[in-house]
This record gives C-alpha cells, sequence and structure tokens, in this order.
C-alpha cells in the first residue's frame, strides 16, 4: 500500500513538473499573487454592492474616477466650498473677533457683565424653536430658576468621587429608579432587574446601549463581527455609534406609515447580527415603531432591541394616564433589552442629562470599563466620562422632585393638545400634509405643490426656527411648553409663509432651500457627507 502511494506521488510530482516546465519561473510566483488579489477585489466589490446597492456602488466608482481628473476634481472642490461658505456665511465673520489667548489680566466679576453682553448676541428664542427649549417660560423664573439653583447649589461636585459627594450618588440612583418605573420597571414583564446610569445626553445613552450590546453579544454568542439593524427614522447616534464601535450598521426603509417595517428587517438579520432598533417616538415625524412586534422578532432571534425613548420617556407614560392610545413600548414588552430617554427634554431637566436602561445587570456590566494594570491605582469608571458634573445630576433630581406625577401630567395634556392644534391647523392648510400619522409632539410636514424648504426660509425669516427633514422633503416642530402661549401665532406665520411660496415661488435671497433640496436628489451621498463634513470643521 505505502509503495502504491509513493509510486503516485513520484508520478504526480513528474508530472506536474514537465506542465509547469513551460512556464517562466516569474509567472509562476505571480501568477497566484494576481489571482488572489483578483479574488480579494471582486469580494470588495460584492460586498459594497450587497452593501450599498448596484447603483449607488457604480456611482461612487464613477465619481471616484472623474475626480482623478484634476481639472474636475478642481471644478467639484470649488462648487463645494461655495456650499460649504454659504453654510457658514452667518457666523463665519462673527469668529474673526473671538478671542484666541488668555487676557493679560483677569477680568474678575466684570466677567459676569461681559457674559451678559453677549447673551444679548443670541437670537430670541422663547417660543421660537423647534424643541431646543422644553421649560416654559423665561430662564429667570420659576421651574429655570429652581433648576439653575439646585444646579449652582452641586456645581463643585462629581459623582466620581462616591465617598465624597453621596449626595449626588443618591440623586443619580433615584433619577435612574425614578425613570425606570416611568417606563416599566415595576410591570412583572420587566424581571424586577432593570438597572441604569445617568449620562451627558441621548446621544451618550444610544452609545453605551449598543457598546454594552456589542460586549454582552460577544460573550453570548461570540459574535465578532457585529451587525445592527435600524430603520432609516432612526437616530443618527445609532451611525455615531457603528463608527466608533467598529459594528456594521444597516439602515432599512420604513413602511408606508413611516414606522419601522418589521418584515424589512427581518430580511436583514444573520449570524452577525447583534441588535434591532425602534423609536418611541421617532425624532423625524413623532411616530412610535411597533416595539411588540420588533420585541418577538428580536427574541425570536435571540438578539437585542433598543427602544429609543429620547423624546417619549417623560410624555408617553403620562400621555397614556391622560388617555391618549399608547402601544407598549416600554420593558413590559418582552425582548426590550435596553432603553434611552432624555431627561433634558420633556423631564425639563438641565441639558446634559439623560438615562440609558438595561433590562439586568448581566447586560450592563458590559458597560462599565476596569482597569486593574493602572499605576495609578485600581479604576473603575461606569460611563464614558469619567469625571461628571453633579450639578446636572442634581439639577434632574430636583427637576423630578418639584414636578412630580402631577406636574408632568398637567405639562403632558399641554403640550399634547397644542400639537392636536397644529396638526389640525397644518392639515388646514390646502399646500401642506401631515406626515404620517404622529403619536406625540412631532409634527411634520411637507407639500407637493410647492417648495417646503422655501416655505422654511420664510419662517426663518420671521423668526421660527424648524428642522428640515429628507424622505420625504418636509420639515417639522417639535412642540415645548414654550409653544403652549403662541400657537396661534405659529399657524398664522406658516399660512402666510405657504402664501408667500405660492404667490412669489424661487428661493429668497440667503435662503437654505436650494442647498437642502439639491442635497436630498445629489444621487453621490459621500458627496453629500463631505459637504457636511467640511462645514463642521470650519465651524468647530
Amino acid at each position: 500500500m505505502d509503495s502504491a502511494v509513493k509510486s503516485f506521488l513520484v508520478e504526480f510530482r513528474a508530472s506536474a513538473n514537465g506542465f509547469l516546465s513551460k512556464y517562466e519561473p516569474l509567472a509562476l510566483v505571480f501568477g497566484p499573487l494576481f489571482v488572489v488579489l483578483l479574488a480579494r477585489l471582486l469580494q470588495s466589490f460584492l460586498d459594497l454592492v450587497y452593501e450599498r446597492g448596484l447603483k449607488a456602488t457604480v456611482l461612487s466608482f464613477f465619481m471616484a474616477t472623474i475626480k482623478l481628473i484634476p481639472v474636475v476634481k478642481r471644478r467639484i472642490d470649488s462648487e463645494k466650498q461655495k456650499v460649504v461658505d454659504k453654510l457658514q456665511s452667518s457666523g463665519q465673520s462673527k469668529r474673526e473677533s473671538w478671542r484666541t489667548e488668555l487676557p493679560r489680566a483677569g477680568l474678575g466679576s466684570e466677567v459676569i457683565v461681559k457674559m451678559k453682553n453677549e447673551k444679548q448676541n443670541d437670537v430670541v428664542w422663547q417660543g421660537k424653536c423647534s424643541g431646543t427649549v422644553y421649560i416654559g417660560g423665561t430662564e429667570s423664573e420659576g421651574h429655570f430658576s429652581l433648576i439653575n439653583e439646585a444646579c449652582s447649589m452641586f456645581a463643585h461636585t462629581n459623582p466620581l468621587h462616591l465617598d465624597v459627594f453621596q449626595s449626588v450618588v443618591r440623586f443619580e440612583a433615584e433619577v435612574v429608579a425614578m425613570t425606570a418605573a416611568l417606563l416599566g420597571s415595576k410591570v412583572e414583564a420587566s424581571g424586577g432587574q432593570i438597572c441604569g446610569n445617568m449620562t451627558s445626553g441621548g446621544t451618550e445613552s444610544i452609545l453605551l446601549a449598543v457598546k454594552s450590546t456589542r460586549d454582552y453579544m460577544k460573550s453570548k454568542k461570540g459574535i465578532t463581527k457585529p451587525e445592527m439593524i435600524i430603520p432609516e427614522s432612526a437616530h443618527s447616534a445609532y451611525d455615531k455609534a457603528a463608527q466608533y464601535f467598529n459594528i456594521k450598521l444597516w439602515r432599512v426603509p420604513v413602511d408606508k406609515e413611516f414606522k419601522a417595517d418589521v418584515k424589512a428587517i427581518r430580511k436583514f438579520i444573520n449570524r452577525n447580527t447583534i441588535l434591532i432598533v425602534g423609536s418611541a417616538p421617532g425624532f423625524p415625524h413623532g411616530i412610535i415603531d411597533p416595539i411588540v412586534e420588533l420585541g418577538k422578532l428580536a427574541s425570536s432571534y435571540g438578539i437585542c432591541l433598543h427602544v429609543d425613548f429620547c423624546l417619549g420617556g417623560f410624555v408617553l407614560p403620562f400621555a397614556r394616564k391622560l388617555g391618549y392610545p399608547i402601544p407598549p413600548c416600554d420593558f413590559s414588552v418582552k425582548g426590550v433589552t435596553s432603553i434611552s430617554a432624555d431627561v433634558h427634554k420633556y423631564g425639563l431637566a438641565p441639558k446634559g442629562t439623560s438615562i440609558v436602561l438595561y433590562r439586568n445587570h448581566e447586560i450592563r456590566k458590559h458597560q462599565f470599563v476596569a482597569v486593574s494594570e493602572w499605576s495609578g491605582g485600581l479604576y473603575v469608571s461606569p460611563t464614558i466620562a469619567g469625571s461628571r458634573p453633579g450639578g446636572l445630576i442634581a439639577g434632574a433630581w430636583a427637576a423630578m422632585m418639584s414636578l412630580g406625577e402631577e406636574g408632568y401630567l398637567q405639562n403632558t395634556k399641554e403640550i399634547m393638545e397644542v400639537s392636536k392644534k397644529i396638526h389640525k391647523g397644518v392639515n388646514e392648510i390646502p399646500e401642506l400634509f401631515v406626515v404620517g400619522k404622529p403619536d406625540m409632539t412631532i409634527v411634520a410636514f411637507g407639500s407637493t405643490v410647492i417648495d417646503i424648504f422655501e416655505v422654511n426660509d420664510i419662517m426663518s425669516s420671521k423668526g421660527w426656527h424648524l428642522n428640515a427633514l429628507q424622505r420625504p422633503s418636509s420639515i417639522h416642530i417639535c412642540v415645548t411648553l414654550q409653544h403652549v402661549s403662541i400657537v396661534d401665532n405659529f399657524l398664522q406665520d406658516l399660512q402666510e409663509s405657504v402664501n408667500t411660496v405660492k404667490q412669489n415661488p424661487g428661493p429668497i435671497t440667503g435662503g437654505l432651500a436650494p442647498i437642502y433640496g439639491a442635497a436630498e436628489r445629489m444621487p453621490d451621498r459621500d458627496m453629500v457627507q463631505d459637504l457636511l463634513i467640511s462645514y463642521m470643521d470650519g465651524t468647530c
């Protein structure tokens, strides 16, 4: 048997050498390398097609190719710079007078006078902004005054030193527990282990939830090439998380009602999927995703589901008590593994306060960073920041304790009624339509007969600061307590703006409608991203 095998190998060797002797040695060395390289390039191309689609991939390749022509690249760069300059035009000249060095002699208490003078340059925001400021009244009275005093009282504190600032440690624990109670922690279906931490805002809450999920799923399933699936209405913080934590992101179109499309999401689930996402409600249109269905989907595949309550956390629980038809969307839903909720929005806390919650400690422990080999000693930190402002935590606790359930119920009643009035008012303007059926305090509207971004420019000239949206082209207003007393003014200005655009279509001087319109229609999305990055690089 051994001799037969040996004989076969000798014959095979002689035959192979005879065949290969026809070729140059260099060809034998570089030929296989070329084939491997070609296979890798083909695999990369197919992966790109799978990720972005054939049309987008071909377009991206075409744009990259023509940019290699110097004259074309110069023209594109020139046009791009014009757009960036236009976007920055309002603030570029002001930056020239900004200080770049410390004053030789300190200003002492006079710095407060200088700050008051600078504050006069801020635009009028009272009642004129979509979202932005959620507390009613002015910053020198009422609830503003209360949380400012609370922040000031604890401005020196840092919960990193939990043995020193025990009051702030307690405040944080109670803010987390009270928020969790609003979002289902007291319901038997929650499992009774809901836990979490305070963060600097909704983005950090989402970042931490995604990071914790990534590491949890790695330990549970051994997933080393993680992927997550989100509806296109989900907040851009998930894109940031995907970039920061090296996670493959799939953004799936919403359904005809502008809700997360469960069937479409199911098609993207594979063995590397760690997380799917729903919003309650979504930022663009104020619509709640089908969380129960998403929960069933997540449970059936053994993956995680994060629900973004950053807008709805301090509205939806109270709206339900007021009789609004709010579907189950918190920890009472099986499959929900984490939730983010901003206290600094409708919780009426100071800016920079949010909550991230987990169904159990097994998931949350992957949020923490522990270091045992540092010469500075043993170190463990719960969130992205090490040192954290205890004054903001105290301000959040003061806000929640001062308002109580009755205060939040009253606030919710007022803003939900204003939202319904705006919804009705927009529907009564023939040229406009409301996008979907908003469940909460956001009303998005567009038009098929006039340029909605031109309407936005006219509204801006009247002092309003609304949000421009895409897919479909629209704008929205996020209703806050600031709008309760001026809702009629808003609807009147909106009607006048529509009439103006209808009678005199075309962009106004200094308006951004052409840029918004062009950005949405531009097929090369990489170029749009380049524009945004260039704008940001020159702004901050």
